[in-house]
């Protein structure tokens, strides 16, 4: 049994309680917050028998193999770097760090002390995206040549999911001053993960971000609305292939899709999360010459948090680790400095 400890109880904690509370050799038995009240809710609501307002004292009075980093970004390196120099396992939600820098001190601080180091990129959850990977592998569509990627919300112009003048938990996203990378590095963490996996590792970027206006000032209570709501990315992979990776959260009529088309010499593969998470769509031989696509049904594959569990039970390291994490990482800090400086930046 792998005792886990929830650190950060937002929002996304609680898909992490809910997701780990599924694996049987998973037992959550503390959760932890700056906001001791908020952390005894937490612990409450969701049947975990302790809480603490602290990582040390978690660390010192509690046993504990392992612990979920659901912390705000800025927190992330700090909080994963004390738990693995504890000698924790630590699953950490992405982005990985605030830069790269940072996350290579993670990835070094993990690598030397030999614990199980995870990103929750959430999106490798998708057993269509885990069959596509393997389908390219094995050459089936031959040479990827193209890839076009989009990930779409729109909650600046939509309140499906609340208004985000009265949620300080998607005001923080707008906002620099408040550890907010943008929509680059909320949502394009995952586009570039979700493009790059099936296809290799990316090699050049060359990108535009733009936070376009959104009230008189720009300023809403405590938050300056700075962060890049836009970002375009014209990408180059390693193996030659070119792409387009755009996010924005002002596609109006989308409240969260991912779509991702890979086209090869002898293939092509579509993606569609808001269709299925388990399903794709291939063109090969006679089909591709005549424009149509077959649907593809996929195994089941298992989630981040069961390979996290399944890790540190087997001692072997899963993907996405941490070195993964920073790869991206890089990406997003190439992303930043490319529009910048208004150019291409090799990775």
């Amino acid at each position: 049994m792998v005792r886990l400890a929830i650190v950060g109880t937002g929002g996304m904690a609680v898909w992490h309680a809910k997701e780990f509370s599924k694996v049987p050799e998973c037992q959550i038995v503390a959760a932890c917050d700056v906001d001791v009240e908020k952390a005894a809710a937490f612990a409450e609501t969701h049947g975990i028998p302790a809480h603490y307002g602290d990582l040390d004292t978690l660390l010192k009075k509690c046993q504990v193999d392992a612990i979920a980093n659901v912390t705000p970004d800025p927190f992330h390196a700090p909080v994963s770097i004390t738990a693995i120099q504890a000698g924790k396992h630590v699953l950490c939600e992405k982005p990985l760090a605030v830069n790269y820098k940072q996350a290579m001190q993670m990835v070094d601080a993990a690598e030397s002390a030999g614990v199980i180091n995870m990103v929750n990129l959430t999106y490798r959850n998708s057993a269509a995206l885990q069959n596509a990977r393997d389908v390219i592998a094995a050459g089936e569509v031959g040479p990827i040549i193209h890839v076009d990627m989009c990930y779409l919300q729109s909650w600046l112009v939509s309140t499906a999911w609340g208004d985000w003048r009265t949620k300080p938990g998607m005001l923080w996203r707008l906002s620099t001053a408040h550890g907010s990378m943008g929509v680059l590095g909320d949502l394009g963490i995952h586009a570039l993960d979700f493009a790059s996996f099936p296809v290799g590792r990316i090699k050049q970027v060359n990108a535009r971000l733009k936070a376009f206006s959104k009230i008189k000032g720009e300023r809403w209570n405590d938050y300056t609305l700075d962060a890049n709501d836009t970002a375009l990315i014209h990408v180059e992979f390693e193996n030659g292939a070119l792409g387009t990776i755009h996010t924005t959260r002002w596609a109006t009529g989308y409240l969260n899709t991912l779509q991702l088309r890979l086209f090869g010499e002898k293939g092509a593969i579509r993606i569609d999360l808001d269709r299925s998470w388990d399903r794709y769509e291939i063109s090969q031989g006679e089909e591709m010459q005549k424009g149509l696509w077959r649907e593809v049904v996929c195994p089941a594959t298992p989630t981040n948090y069961r390979r996290f569990i399944d890790s540190i039970r087997t001692g072997v390291n899963d993907q996405p680790d941490f070195r993964r994490g920073a790869e991206i990482q890089k990406a997003l800090d190439s992303c930043l400095l490319s529009d910048e400086r208004r150019a291409p930046i090799d990775l």
